[in-house]
């Protein structure tokens, strides 16, 4: 049978592929230390799970609104209020299955056949798959350490073409862990608004910085559209449960794309984030910021004694993306090799575009500090 042309241009997921490898490689009883995969390795905290238990005693398995709960979408706009000083109406916040969903709304609202939507290279990879699964052009620009691997507006405004219709970043970015200042959000914005585009800002990974200022695009412009997750500070990757929100005249068309493209979110998921913005909550889940800071600092004074070169500080997340060209001319058969000779996954820098990807590897340090001494270790032996 026919397979649909527009799969050609959704490439593989290389650290999938790494992860399932690392996976066979535990289960014939090797010691694999994972620094491939972007999931923090903190358990949900427990009162959003007990939330959960008793939203499925409950009864709590049906069908919610497309939006979300009423409730949820009003603790989401609380907080930003109480701790990005923004006011977001309830109205304008969709609740959806993860922060892929949130991905899926926002571009399907501004993606027709032939669009174009810049992003910088290297980026996280969905985002050039979904523009291209909506018959659009992913306008990838090259961006390096001295942008901090981020898209600012004035290599957007000199890439900006006639089909574009939508600028996207992420702050803080996968793989680099930088983040945007607010000048250089506010331009963005400016930029866009000035062009007739959109601004899409990625904020998945807000609430885990380490020393730079936290904001939100919205606290600066009340017309971008904004993702957001409960995967990644909230520690609830699993639960499948993410956040988009968009401006006022938007809300009706993305409620039907919700309607038509998932019925709702879940909903044991959606009751069990409603703990999530407890004080108790919110208190553990900034020893843990400081704890994934901590791993940080120790991987930036370790990863130059294997010969590898960090030129932009990651300032978030949980990733460093280092140029590892004093050591090889092919990131992907290093991580290859890292893998199958010590043991230790990491990803390499194809998976997030095609500039310089070669030379670099993405490390997420999603473990604890002594099982990263024991990486290092291990990883020195490998030429």
């Amino acid at each position: 049978m026919k397979l649909s042309n527009r799969l050609a241009a959704i490439a593989p997921f290389q650290v999938m592929a790494i992860l399932e490898k690392a996976r066979a490689l535990q289960a014939d009883g090797h010691d694999v230390i994972h620094l491939e995969v972007g999931e923090p390795d903190f358990a949900t905290p427990e009162a959003i799970v007990e939330a959960g238990r008793a939203a499925l005693a409950a009864g709590h398995t049906f069908y919610t609104a497309a939006q979300g709960l009423p409730q949820l979408r009003q603790a989401i706009s609380d907080f930003y209020r109480s701790r990005f000083d923004v006011t977001v109406a309830p109205e304008r916040i969709i609740v959806t299955p993860g922060a892929s969903g949130a991905l899926q709304i926002a571009l399907s609202l501004l993606v027709d056949q032939g669009d174009g939507v810049l992003m910088p290279d290297p980026t996280y990879p969905c985002n050039r798959h979904f523009v291209s699964l909506l018959g659009g052009v992913p306008q990838t620009v090259a961006v390096d350490a001295t942008t901090r691997y981020q898209l600012l507006a004035d290599a957007a405004a000199a890439n900006w073409q006639a089909n574009t219709v939508a600028t996207m970043v992420a702050t803080p970015a996968n793989p680099t862990g930088t983040v945007l200042s607010r000048v250089e959000v506010r331009d963005l914005a400016e930029l866009c608004r000035d062009k007739g585009g959109a601004l899409i800002v990625d904020e998945i990974y807000q609430g885990l910085t380490y020393g730079a200022d936290s904001f939100s695009a919205l606290s600066l412009a009340d017309d971008v559209f904004v993702i957001n997750s409960f995967s990644k500070y909230f520690q609830m990757t699993g639960w499948r449960l993410g956040w988009l929100v968009v401006p006022q005249d938007y809300v009706e068309p993305a409620l039907r794309l919700a309607q038509n493209l998932f019925l709702c979110p879940p909903a044991a998921a959606q009751h069990a984030a409603l703990a999530a913005f407890q004080p108790a909550v919110m208190a553990q889940l900034e020893e843990r910021r400081a704890e994934f800071g901590r791993r940080r600092d120790y991987l930036l004074q370790a990863l130059p004694e294997l010969g590898w070169k960090i030129d932009s500080v990651p300032d978030g997340a949980f990733y460093i993306y280092a140029d590892v060209s004093a050591v090889t001319d092919d990131s992907f058969a290093y991580c290859q090799r890292m893998l199958d000779e010590v043991k230790v996954a990491i990803t390499p820098g194809a998976d997030f575009g095609s500039y310089r990807a070669g030379q670099y590897v993405r490390v997420a340090y999603t473990t604890g500090i002594e099982r990263l001494a024991e990486a290092i270790a291990r990883m020195r032996a490998v030429r």
